[in-house]
């Protein structure tokens, strides 16, 4: 008896819209906070950087863990857009090169 060997395809990630680094040397980056949910932030990072709910709770995950994550790279003035969604919940962002 031989044994079959499954190629399983590579799964498709939904990428934010402007993830391109050429010339686009921007950041968002969100901070930890002891307030906000894991649903609320996932569900503002849907929002912000168009990413999967999935996506935002995994993302939501290594800022509890580490403290900060760069959320979203990006043009200045995108970067900038992202972390005004994210404020409007009062989470905390910055934006840098």
């Amino acid at each position: 008896m031989g044994k079959t060997l499954v190629e399983k395809s590579p799964r498709k990630v939904q990428a934010p819209a402007d993830t391109s680094s050429a010339g686009h040397g921007w950041m968002t980056v969100l901070f930890n906070d002891d307030w906000h949910t894991f649903p609320e932030v996932a569900h503002q990072l849907v929002k912000a950087v168009r990413c999967t709910y999935e996506r935002g709770l995994a993302l939501a995950n290594v800022v509890h863990h580490t403290g900060s994550a760069i959320v979203y790279h990006g043009t200045k003035e995108r970067c900038e857009a992202v972390a005004v969604v994210l404020e409007d919940i009062k989470l905390k962002t910055q934006v840098c090169q």
